[in-house]
């Protein structure tokens, strides 16, 4: 089906884009008006989904905090065009309008429509809670850019555990892109193993909340820091230092013994699925996999070997907060 989208302004969108959210939420869902109608359709982006014969099918829109996150929001379509496509044409329209202009995505999603977005390439990012009488997820795609580019030949693509594929990359902004949308997704472990804590990779804002997040959640999440020297982090402040004096239950740095055997390649690990591999230390080029538990196996091995050989830094405790 030729689906077409049009963007407005609340203030010149035309009626009908009020007309189906009403029908929708308020009439269908029981949603409050007072809840429907806010202050965000004034910044927002709106967009309608038309039919070949111009008939409208469905809405969203569309809104950023600090031109950093966007935020997808008020997607309904019409009962009789449901089943059709024309959801996931929608939603897919919004990535490609997000692609270079956001480095995430967030929405809130409800219950029974999870997967309709993981197919898209979004993930929980919450527990459950009440929005209007109806549970709601809060989920996010940490690379709208990648997730673009993916979309026009793969359905789940960067979900943890599902997507299959191998996304090579060969540039920092493309690692850490690929990075923070492994990382994001953990549910109870971290474990990391590289040369140094580079302060462009993971001495970042939003790399150093998603460790954060992970490390409490609960009590059984784990954050494992192998590195080979911890010089450069005690010269200059890191976040991620910061972050494992305040939490030590949770996060545990340790320095390698170079008297074992040690790992000649950098990676990350992600609970028992996902993992950024890179092919050495000095050159940001490698491949990152969010369903490869073989590998993530073999790998676990290979790390646990050394922390079990590995020492605390010394260095590091002696630091004040």
């Amino acid at each position: 089906m030729d689906i077409r989208f049009r963007k407005y302004s609340w203030q010149l969108a035309p009626a009908s884009v009020r007309d189906i959210r009403e029908r929708v939420f308020i009439r269908e869902q029981k949603v409050p008006p007072e809840l429907e109608w806010d202050q965000t359709d004034e910044i927002a982006d709106h967009y309608l989904a038309v039919l070949p014969d111009n008939t409208p099918a469905g809405v969203a829109r569309l809104f950023s905090t600090l031109e950093e996150t966007g935020h997808i929001g008020r997607m309904a379509i019409l009962p009789e065009h449901r089943g059709s496509g024309i959801g996931e044409a929608l939603l897919r329209h919004l990535i490609q309008e997000s692609a270079g202009r956001f480095s995430e995505l967030r929405l809130s999603a409800q219950e029974h429509a999870i997967p309709f977005y993981q197919r898209s390439g979004f993930h929980v990012c919450s527990d459950v809670y009440d929005d209007a009488g109806i549970p709601h997820y809060d989920m996010r795609c940490l690379a709208p850019g990648l997730t673009a580019q993916a979309l026009v030949s793969a359905n789940h693509p960067m979900v943890l555990g599902v997507d299959t594929d191998s996304w090579l990359f060969e540039s920092e902004d493309r690692l850490v892109a690929l990075m923070d949308s492994v990382v994001g997704q953990a549910g109870q472990r971290i474990w990391l193993y590289d040369r140094l804590l580079s302060h462009d990779l993971y001495d970042r804002h939003r790399f150093r909340d998603l460790i954060s997040t992970l490390a409490r959640r609960h009590r059984l999440s784990e954050v494992r820091l192998l590195i080979h020297d911890d010089k450069p982090l005690v010269k200059r402040r890191h976040q991620l230092v910061e972050l494992m004096r305040r939490l030590p239950s949770r996060m545990e740095l340790r320095l390698v013994n170079t008297d074992y055997p040690v790992a000649d390649q950098p990676f990350a690990l992600v609970d028992r699925e996902g993992v950024v591999y890179r092919h050495n230390f000095d050159k940001p080029e490698g491949f990152a996999k969010f369903a490869d538990g073989g590998r993530v196996k073999l790998l676990s091995e290979d790390f646990q070997r050394m922390w079990d050989a590995a020492r605390p830094s010394l260095e590091l405790r002696e630091l004040p907060l």
